[in-house]
């Protein structure tokens, strides 16, 4: 087995493993221009680049290694990459789509390095790096143009292969684990995961992690408190969806906050044969979009569902900080992890 792997799955056996924050609350706080976002060769690229965050890990890695060092100081145990919208259909964009493979492979030597940095200094609290696979921009289920039920703004097959080539730079990057992330659409989601397996039978790696295999990682996303994805699934059909792959975990974050997120959690917690994550935002967006929850409230939301033993990874998203993940990884140091759920056997008398 992949010793990395092992190592993981060591770990996640022992504690609750905390997931960083968020990238972007954490870039904002730089007040970047557009020359920020500027490598020498797109200098003169016609496109305005600024808030192209994924594109800092070429033009300002120091910024993105700085924000993984700052999670990693505060507690994490994995830190996600700089790669959300590192596939060719987001970078389109920006007109930047024949970038993609570069920015996922540039993105996890980042984090690689500031991860291998601390676990050398501190080799009982061993670091990983999630290669952080956004939905992209477009959904496979939905019709964006409410005049045209049937219209797609994009393919399956599409998506299959822009995921393979972030697939393919984030593991020649170094990744421990792929993280499938943020999905309001499990149509989306499935792409990846076909993109995933397909690259893993082109490389002879194992699927299953306990085989060696690079551990995957599902986050899905309520959107709202009728409890199901923008594609309109419940969180236990969900689950059902994904079941088939040959996951490490599965769970949710985004768009809710934790108390809002805790009757999710619990369905997962108590259907799935995989571990649970969660990494809620810091509380509902105010009207002005900006998130109020500090992080002591955040972490006293979540030690609810500490105490009921539902999950495993413990992280944030939108509104996070070091700050915040500092509270949740004291607060889940009390707490065991849960146990994986072992289906019963059904046999009749």
């Amino acid at each position: 087995m992949n010793n990395r792997t092992a190592l993981l799955l060591q770990t996640f056996k022992k504690k609750i493993m905390i997931l960083d924050g968020a990238m972007g609350t954490m870039i904002q706080r730089h007040k970047l221009t557009e020359a920020d976002f500027r490598t020498a060769s797109l200098k003169d690229h016609p496109k305005s680049l600024k808030g192209n965050n994924d594109l800092l890990s070429l033009s300002r890695p120091d910024i993105i290694e700085q924000i993984h060092a700052a999670y990693f100081d505060a507690g994490a145990d994995i830190v996600e990459t700089n790669t959300f919208s590192s596939t060719s259909i987001a970078q389109e964009d920006y007109d930047l789509a024949g970038l993609a493979y570069e920015l996922n492979i540039a993105s996890a030597q980042i984090a690689k390095k500031v991860a291998m940095a601390y676990s050398q200094k501190n080799p009982d609290k061993p670091r990983f790096i999630a290669g952080a696979i956004g939905p992209t921009n477009r959904t496979a289920s939905i019709s964006p143009d409410v005049n045209d039920p049937g219209f797609r703004a994009i393919t399956f097959d599409q998506l299959a292969e822009a995921y393979r080539e972030q697939v393919k730079g984030l593991l020649d990057g170094g990744v421990d684990i792929l993280l499938v992330e943020t999905i309001f659409d499990t149509l989306n989601a499935k792409a990846a995961i076909y993109a995933i397996l397909e690259v893993y039978e082109e490389r002879g790696l194992p699927l299953a992690p306990e085989e060696g295999g690079i551990p995957i990682m599902i986050s899905g996303t309520i959107t709202d408190a009728s409890g199901r994805t923008l594609s309109g699934q419940t969180t236990e059909a969900f689950l059902i969806s994904l079941s088939h792959a040959p996951l490490l975990s599965i769970g949710l974050n985004c768009a809710l906050g934790a108390k809002e997120l805790r009757p999710y959690l619990k369905v997962l917690s108590e259907k799935a044969p995989f571990y649970i994550s969660a990494y809620p935002n810091a509380g509902l967006p105010n009207e002005f979009g900006q998130y109020d929850q500090d992080d002591m409230e955040m972490a006293s939301q979540v030690e609810v569902f500490l105490k009921e033993g539902l999950i495993n990874v413990l992280g944030g998203c939108c509104g996070t900080t070091p700050d915040h993940i500092r509270a949740l990884a004291k607060v889940a140091e009390k707490y065991s992890p849960r146990k994986l759920y072992v289906e019963k056997d059904l046999i009749e008398e």
